[in-house]
């Protein structure tokens, strides 16, 4: 199985357990936090993940950590059941795909809006309840400039792309006016 199928496969496991043992955000706090610790120590990624390392120093490793970080009871469990079956390689697909298990049980959906110049917080706010509304779903939303884009703007909600940029109409006149 690739990992990120197994990782998908763990994140509904942990979040089925969550829901009924614990508080889902809290443990997607602390896997996020540990995964990006993991990433964040090359020293200590290599020692987890590297097949040269015996699954059981992996597991010495783990509980070491667990002490000092004091994870929650669900969490410290998933590491280290991951840690003796060797997976775990997958601590940021799972982070990753756990984030959107919880996003999606709890009605959420990420969306990024690129200018050609930055939102005042007024119109981010409006963004924000327009997409909320076409949606139907809660929005958490990010803002950047790109200054190619000319003006307008390119919406991603999800995996949908909405581009109403003046860069790209200029690019579609241009490719009609060549044919």
């Amino acid at each position: 199985m690739n990992t990120r199928a197994l990782a998908s496969r763990c994140a509904r496991a942990l979040l089925d357990v969550a829901g009924t043992d614990g508080n889902p955000e809290r443990i997607d706090q602390e896997l996020s936090s540990f995964a990006d610790l993991v990433a964040r120590t090359p020293d200590l990624q290599k020692a987890l993940t590297s097949p040269a390392v015996p699954v059981s120093a992996k597991r010495g490793i783990l509980e070491q950590l667990l002490s000092r970080l004091t994870p929650s009871p669900v969490v410290a469990k998933l590491l280290l059941l991951l840690a003796d079956r060797d997976d775990l390689a997958i601590l940021g697909d799972l982070a990753a795909a756990y984030r959107e298990r919880l996003m999606e049980l709890r009605q959420v959906v990420r969306a990024e809006v690129v200018t050609a110049a930055p939102l005042p917080p007024d119109r981010v706010a409006q963004f924000e309840q327009r997409l909320a509304a076409a949606t139907g779903r809660r929005v958490t939303m990010t803002a950047r400039v790109d200054p190619a884009l000319i003006g307008g703007a390119v919406t991603r909600v999800g995996s949908i792309v909405y581009d109403g940029s003046i860069a790209t109409q200029l690019t579609k006149i241009r490719e009609k006016l060549e044919d």
